[in-house]
């Protein structure tokens, strides 16, 4: 589910007045604590300063400590309403404010923010596990979950509740004081090393960089590319230099055109060796210590293994049943794959080049190859693919399947220039969401995409919440007298991305915590990668591709040359990323605390999976955020898991004969976006297919079968 250069920041990072330690601000006109004026309750980033944080963290953890107080202290035996409902509602004060402030780490971040995580992030953690720790609040829920079956409870509180009980056992509720003191201790080391490790990969990712001064450097590149390499250049002081980075918009378009071999490899390895240089922003011995800490946690609780730990809450259950879908896949993938290589090495020989390919290569003989085969360039598409266009594409997809409607306001308050903010509404011009968009990269951004929240969708006291989202990408900006285009697969991001915030903007739940994204982590990418079946369908790209020059809709020729490289390359895309999630699941399976060698550890494992030298896996250990600094761990399957998902539910339109079918949308709808997590994953999955979903429309999809 990502940068390291002095900044000049707007708005938010303009305003530190004091040292982020110290705790100065008055808390009656702190932005954070205070009730929100401005339009739909969003953040009003045109007040927030740096030093506001840990006054409004320290606020906001007291007045949880005082909600939690008094479900503990009140005289009334415990119910579903004073206790469960009660603990679900704490803690608003605790949610707003780290919405803002994470949200910031991950799209605004710099020096004194990330000082400022270093503190947070260990206090939270102490936070969390003086609730879940609480051995009063924990028999007040134990009472209520013991009765549950004579409560009469509906499906969604049903959920609630076991959310709520699972939470406190696998939050050591259930341990003695000797191991919960321990527990509490490796929460705290792991919430601390989780931020340093994050911090080393932006660092890494800002501080590498090729500066290129001539003619005989850039063979290869085509304009677009030249472009972006000299407004790089020029922001950065090289003037009349061309730069290119590791950040992804810069370093995939370089090595796809660049026909200079030494400078692919130098920027790839740049790439792939990231927190593994054995310097300051070494991440080896960080990793290694995260993996050992999250098997001591597990085995306190009684898991054998980390994997066993996270799986027991998503619809996979075990690692063996993870790895049971990994197997399937892994080997008519590597096949395919090594096809692939054939057809590369064959263009090499042909061409008289006396060498071997190497993961380098890849890029840029993949796209020789595409074009001999399937006549297709990607640099003739990107003209059709402006990101204004492709966002009004899927605004009006949006639009056509779940009726909703976008408006650009100006009125609200952004963290950054390059944010736009939209209200969302019905097709009877009722308020459903605010959607921030920001799509460009910069320094203080880490590196990807993502979905968040600033204010999740709930009931409370008879009112509805509505939703307040964000979407966040890296897409290559507009450069000189040209708007910003983007490559196939930055189009997937956006839809990606987006319909994880359709997930987030048209939930219609009671409780925060199974609202909107709130669903297994292998559930939760179902929503946002069914998307990318819609945006490369012929009858949507004839909505929204149009070149952006002449306004030309995109070519059927052209639409049916995406078709039939549809599934070029998949052998390798498969392969790279299914090793990430092999290496995922064997850090996450290990049964003793040891902290391993990490780069011999990473090395044996992929070398007994059969990986061959020509793919990297798709994240290194070393770099692996997801999995090492976000919410991933045990978890990066999910994505290809949930894909088994989104190509039988696509199917599912196919048959209809109409991808737009109402009928299906309004139970897509209905039982997947607006239900969150208030039942069952594949309860909810069933409700809309009627069945249970197969795997042969992935094999299909991908060219595997």
């Amino acid at each position: 589910m990502r940068k390291y250069i002095l900044l000049i920041l707007p708005l938010f990072t303009l305003m530190i007045a004091c040292n982020p330690t110290e705790e100065t601000t008055d808390q009656t006109t702190n932005p954070l604590v205070m009730d929100w004026d401005t339009p739909f309750g969003t953040p009003p980033f045109d007040l927030i300063k740096q030093e506001h944080f840990i006054p409004a963290f320290q606020e906001a953890f007291a007045a949880q400590k005082a909600e939690v107080d008094a479900i503990i202290n009140q005289p009334d035996a415990p119910t579903f309403a004073n206790t469960v409902e009660a603990l679900e509602y704490s803690g608003g004060l605790v949610r707003k404010v780290s919405n803002v402030f994470f949200a910031m780490t991950g799209a605004m971040t710099n020096d004194a923010l990330q000082e400022i995580d270093k503190q947070v992030s260990p206090m939270l953690s102490a936070h969390r596990d003086d609730i879940n720790l609480n051995p009063a609040l924990f028999q007040r829920v134990k009472v209520v979950y013991d009765q549950k079956d004579q409560l009469g409870l509906n499906t969604e509180q049903a959920q609630l509740l076991k959310k709520h009980y699972d939470k406190f056992v696998r939050g050591g509720a259930n341990l003695s004081g000797a191991d919960q003191e321990a527990f509490r201790k490796i929460n705290e080391e792991l919430a601390i090393l989780s931020v340093q490790f994050g911090e080393n990969v932006l660092k890494e990712t800002n501080k590498f960089e090729i500066v290129l001064s001539t003619e005989e450097e850039l063979a290869g590149l085509p304009e677009s590319v030249l472009a972006m390499g000299a407004e790089d250049a020029k922001a950065k002081g090289y003037e009349g230099k061309w730069v290119y980075t590791i950040q992804r918009p810069s370093m995939y378009p370089f090595l796809t055109y660049s026909s200079r071999r030494d400078l692919r490899e130098k920027l790839y390895k740049g790439y792939i060796m990231k927190g593994d240089n054995n310097d300051e922003l070494d991440n080896k011995k960080i990793l290694s210590r995260i993996a050992s800490l999250r098997v001591q946690r597990a085995n306190l609780l009684g898991y054998p293994t980390h994997a066993h730990y996270v799986l027991e809450e998503n619809m996979a259950k075990t690692p063996d049943r993870v790895f049971e879908l990994l197997n399937k896949l892994w080997t008519p993938a590597l096949n395919v794959a090594k096809g692939e290589r054939a057809d590369m090495q064959k263009m090499i020989d042909a061409e008289g080049g006396n060498f071997k390919l190497e993961s380098w290569d890849w890029w840029y003989y993949a796209e020789q190859v595409k074009k001999a085969k399937y006549d297709l360039n990607e640099d003739e598409l990107r003209p059709y693919f402006q990101v204004e266009s492709v966002i009004k594409g899927v605004f009006d997809l949006s639009s056509d399947l779940f009726g909703i409607t976008f408006e650009e306001r100006t009125d609200i308050p952004k963290y950054h220039p390059d944010v736009k903010t939209f209200e969302v509404k019905d097709l009877e011009g009722n308020h459903v969401a605010i959607l921030y968009t920001d799509y460009f990269p910069r320094d203080s951004k880490q590196g990807g995409a993502w979905m968040d929240v600033f204010v999740k969708q709930m009931k409370q006291n008879g009112e509805f919440i509505h939703p307040v989202i964000y979407n966040v990408g890296n897409f290559a900006k507009p450069t000189g007298d040209k708007p910003a285009l983007l490559s196939l697969d930055d189009v997937n991001t956006l839809f990606h991305e987006f319909g994880h915030a359709l997930h987030g903007m048209l939930s219609d739940c009671t409780y925060p915590s199974l609202s909107g994204t709130s669903t297994p982590t292998d559930f939760v990418e179902f929503p946002s990668q069914v998307m990318e079946n819609w945006c490369m369908h012929p009858d949507v790209l004839k909505k929204y591709a149009f070149h952006y020059e002449t306004g030309e809709a995109i070519p059927d020729a052209l639409i049916q040359k995406i078709r039939n490289a549809s599934k070029f390359n998949q052998g390798f895309a498969t392969v790279e990323y299914l090793a990430a999630s092999y290496l995922d699941m064997y850090w996450h399976t290990l049964t003793q605390p040891e902290e391993k060698d990490a780069a011999a550890f990473e090395k044996e494992k992929l070398d007994e999976l059969g990986l061959i030298p020509e793919i990297v896996s798709r994240y290194r250990s070393t770099y692996f955020n997801h999995i090492f600094s976000g919410g991933y761990s045990a978890g990066y399957y999910s994505y290809i898991w949930s894909e088994v998902l989104d190509a039988d539910a696509f199917r599912a339109f196919e048959e209809a004969g109409n991808v737009y079918d109402q009928t299906l949308a309004r139970k897509y709808k209905q039982y997947i976006l607006a239900s969150g997590g208030t039942d069952d994953s594949m309860e909810l999955y069933k409700k809309f297919r009627g069945k249970e979903p197969s795997i042969e429309p992935l094999l299909e999809k991908r060219g595997l079968n």
